[in-house]
């Protein structure tokens, strides 16, 4: 596993993170997650070696860490200016909509896994396309 290749390409989640607070209204944000799979599908591609699948799905995890500490430490400014991601308008129960942070930690690794599986998908994909850098020892 590249350690270092997740780490350095889950800074775009932690840019993301500052950026989805007040920045990128809600209905664009999808753009720029398109945008940040492709390409670190295709760095992935390129610079993982090999396991592509596995360091897609653990850089999405990384990021929904970055993600989900930087919205419950900003989460009053990230609730007003998402506030179709409040709990009361998600149907979530009662005991919940008083809770926003620990609903955010709870699904965090739900969102983090679902979006690992695609970020995964994106970049066993694209070891199919694109050449790697990589020399495999003993090969």
């Amino acid at each position: 596993m590249n350690w270092k290749l997740i780490f350095q390409l889950s800074l775009f989640g932690l840019i993301m993170a500052f950026a989805t607070i007040s920045l990128i209204p809600e209905h664009f944000e999808f753009i720029f997650w398109i945008v940040i799979f492709i390409f670190c599908a295709w760095v992935i591609a390129k610079r993982a070696g090999g396991k592509y699948f596995l360091h897609g799905f653990l850089l999405s995890i990384a990021n929904s860490v970055w993600i989900t500490i930087v919205h419950c430490i900003f989460c009053l400014t990230y609730m007003n200016n998402h506030p179709d991601m409040a709990p009361d308008k998600m149907h979530m129960p009662l005991s919940m909509q008083d809770h926003p942070r620990e609903l955010m930690i709870i699904m965090a690794p739900i969102f983090g896994a679902i979006f690992g599986l695609v970020q995964g998908l994106f970049a066993f994909i694209a070891s199919k396309f694109v050449k790697s850098d990589v020399v495999k020892v003993g090969a």
